[in-house]
């Protein structure tokens, strides 16, 4: 319908169209449903199709060992019937080695009786004196002799040599367990060998009487039909000839059934060998397969433990992987608690250091003239934060003076009076402002006043007598606010 009726029906105007499509309505909840549902279908046809590919690679590995057990099966026969037919060729010719051994011995012995006899004669000729020529025809048999003795000596030990090599091959080849099996095999296809001999002497035996009756008979029809005549002869004896025709024919026939009897006997006969051979190769199989089977079994049942041994290793792995990775962890937060208890215990000792040299400080201006050199590093301050402005276009801000309260100041005083502190967007720190001072140039010829003459201020802004002191009682300044001022830098 959708694919025949409908597209002619919208062809002239596919407006119409879009409009029964607007105008379909739909159960939202019925579609969810429906989808549910089609989901879970979905779900379970990819569920079956996922079991049958399962099942038909379990079954195409089930047939690639079955036919891996069977090429298994048909190779171990063909080497037992190798093995076999080698072992009954190895016989035969150890037997005939054995027979060539013995007449070979015998042999020997008769070589060595001709020797002995040649050697009575030697000893004869020695003890007699006889002609020339009868010496040398009995040097020319005893070298033949003697030839003939190597030879024999030759073929002894090539015969020893062979049935050495012929001992070792047969204790190199595998006991059979089947031995006696095979023997009552062979003797039981013996004895139907001699049944079937036995019964083709007697049918042998019947056909030869039968021929003879056959030939007689003829000889009897041939002397009566020669004599007398067959016209002439009386009905009785017509009937007796007919009756003995009747009973030729009836014995050859006899004799054809026994003998198509015994043929049949001999091929049933034969047939129940073949039975029996393939039975028993039928047994010797299943024994086989069912050794591959126990074997096989046992190399899945290795295969499982050794699969359980790795699934064990690799757990184990992952477990050692997880602590390992832990104790990198623990390790490097322990090395990250130990780097921030590094930064405490330094920023504890940068601030004891402080406060040591806060104490020295403090310790340095409990001194007599104290108060006069505070008021003086005020004012040289005060000055060079007028030098300051001036230079940067400011006006001077009137110099104040701090209050000191006993003649005791402290660390945040001397900082807050300091030029850098004041202008900090001026300088980076108090270390560059003390490291890299001002020219006395561009500072000093603004200080000089007639009213209040400034002292001369050296590279430090200190005076001449004031260096002096300060060299002999008072640290380096430069120093001091370089260690002063660097923690707040």
């Amino acid at each position: 319908h959708f694919q025949k009726v409908i597209p002619h029906q919208f062809d002239s105007c596919p407006d119409k169209l879009i409009l029964r499509a607007y105008q379909v309505k739909y159960n939202p909840k019925r579609m969810k449903k429906l989808e549910k549902e089609y989901t879970t279908i979905k779900n379970k046809e990819m569920e079956e199709q996922i079991e049958i590919k399962r099942l038909r690679t379990e079954n195409r590995l089930l047939k690639q060992r079955i036919e891996t057990l069977e090429k298994e099966s048909a190779a171990l026969a063909d080497r037992l019937i190798q093995g076999q037919v080698t072992r009954a060729q190895e016989a035969e010719e150890n037997y005939v080695i054995k027979r060539e051994l013995a007449v070979v011995r015998q042999q020997c012995n008769a070589a060595n009786e001709n020797l002995e006899k040649a050697q009575d004669t030697i000893r004869e000729l020695q003890q007699q004196r006889y002609t020339e020529q009868f010496v040398t025809n009995l040097q020319t048999q005893l070298e033949q002799s003697r030839l003939r003795e190597a030879e024999l000596l030759g073929a002894l030990k090539e015969m020893q040599d062979k049935v050495l090599d012929l001992e070792k091959r047969s204790s190199c080849l595998p006991d059979e367990n089947n031995m006696a099996a095979l023997q009552e095999e062979v003797k039981q296809m013996k004895l139907r060998e001699l049944e079937t001999l036995h019964s083709f002497r007697e049918m042998q035996d019947t056909v030869t009487d039968l021929n003879q009756r056959w030939q007689h008979h003829m000889s009897r029809g041939s002397s009566t039909g020669s004599g007398v005549g067959h016209w002439k002869e009386s009905p009785k004896k017509n009937a007796m000839n007919e009756l003995q025709d009747k009973l030729m024919t009836v014995r050859l026939r006899e004799a054809q059934a026994q003998a198509e009897l015994r043929e049949v006997k001999l091929k049933a006969l034969q047939l129940e060998s073949q039975n029996q051979i393939h039975s028993k190769l039928i047994g010797r199989h299943e024994q086989e397969r069912s050794a591959l089977q126990d074997r096989l079994q046992m190399l899945a049942n290795q295969n499982k433990a050794l699969q359980a041994q790795i699934n064990e290793m690799k757990r184990k792995q992952a477990e050692l992987d997880c602590k390992n990775k832990e104790e990198v962890m623990a390790v490097r937060l322990r090395e990250a608690d130990s780097m921030a208890v590094m930064v405490e215990l330094r920023q504890k000792f940068a601030e004891l250091e402080i406060q040591k040299e806060e104490g020295l400080i403090k310790g340095q201006l409990n001194h007599s003239d104290s108060r006069q050199y505070i008021t003086q590093l005020r004012d040289q301050i005060a000055e060079l934060k007028n030098e300051i402005r001036l230079l940067r276009g400011q006006k001077a801000a009137p110099s104040s003076r701090i209050s000191c309260v006993g003649g005791s100041t402290n660390y945040q005083d001397l900082c807050l009076a300091s030029p850098a502190s004041a202008e900090g967007d001026y300088l980076s720190s108090d270390e560059d402002l003390l490291n890299s001072p001002l020219p006395a140039t561009s500072l000093y010829p603004t200080l000089s006043d007639p009213c209040n003459p400034s002292p001369r201020l050296d590279s430090e802004g200190s005076t001449d007598s004031e260096a002096e002191e300060r060299v002999e009682t008072h640290p380096d300044p430069q120093q001091l606010y370089g260690n002063l001022c660097l923690p707040f830098v």
